[in-house]
């Protein structure tokens, strides 16, 4: 199974970017199962159920979410008329939608996708998310009930983002980090058959402080003043992710490839 993930989508240049870019992708890489993290598609905070539907239109098969999942209010009601956008597993008990579900290629094959919030640096004090994650692999066993199993990780730490892929070695497809917008050089398949990678970087505009406008950010930084609200850079968007190749009888991953298109980063493909 050809797999493809982007990292979280910022603001309009993001989104325009990946609809406009992912269709043909999607062809010539032959991919199979395309994941895209939309939780700052709409103004660099949250996602709204009108870019959601844009981003699966343009060929995700499923979108994540992450810390800034409910920001857009009308995510609370949307997610659960849309089971093909995931909210991190750990999140409140009581928070709306799922945060594993099983989900089918073109031909059939059962593909786990699941998110977890960090815990290290981050701003709330989520549930665990080893235990939480534990309970949905042992559920979907890889290579039984899920050919494939993709795990994304949206947290800040690399340490812990890497314990992750550790712990999930040879119960997942994939582990890759989000949240920090800066992809990272440590794609690698782990002992066990687990790829990973720390982090999948941002589609959006480079030349930004994590993707806003540089002013204000850096502003903040040399005065501790704040005047305006952050902005999502509108410059030439990197496509950024990762492509995953998987065994279909273990699910184990047999290729793993960083991916940037276009923008201000060096280009890498799989093809």
């Amino acid at each position: 199974m050809k797999l493809l993930f982007l990292g979280d989508v910022m603001g309009r240049a993001g989104r325009a970017a990946v609809v406009d870019r992912l269709p043909k992708l999607r062809a010539d890489w032959r991919l199979d199962f395309v994941v895209v993290n939309g939780e700052n598609a709409s103004g660099g905070m949250g996602l709204t159920g009108d870019h959601a539907k844009l981003l699966l239109g343009a060929g995700a098969d499923v979108v994540t979410l992450g810390d800034h999942a409910f920001d857009q209010r009308d995510m609370l009601r949307f997610i659960e008329t849309e089971p093909r956008v995931i909210r991190p597993v750990n999140f409140a008990k009581e928070a709306p939608g799922k945060g594993a579900r099983l989900f089918e290629d073109a031909r059939g094959r059962k593909v786990l996708v699941t998110q977890v919030l960090g815990q290290v640096f981050m701003k709330r004090a989520f549930d665990d998310p080893f235990s939480a994650l534990d309970g949905v692999l042992r559920a979907h066993p890889l290579g039984g009930q899920a050919q494939a199993i993709l795990v994304d990780v949206h947290c800040e730490a690399t340490s812990e983002k890497m314990a992750m892929g550790h712990f999930c070695n040879g119960r997942a497809s994939l582990v890759v980090g989000t949240h920090t917008h800066v992809p990272t050089a440590d794609a690698m398949i782990l002992s066990q058959g687990t790829g990973y990678l720390s982090d999948a970087g941002m589609c959006g505009d480079y030349d930004s402080v994590i993707g806003m406008e540089k002013a204000e950010p850096m502003r903040r930084f040399i005065s501790g003043m704040t005047r305006e609200k952050f902005t999502p850079a509108r410059g030439a968007v990197t496509l950024s992710g990762v492509f995953v190749e998987t065994d279909d009888r273990t699910g184990r991953a047999t290729r793993i490839q960083p991916v940037r298109l276009g923008g201000h980063l060096p280009e890498s493909t799989p093809f």
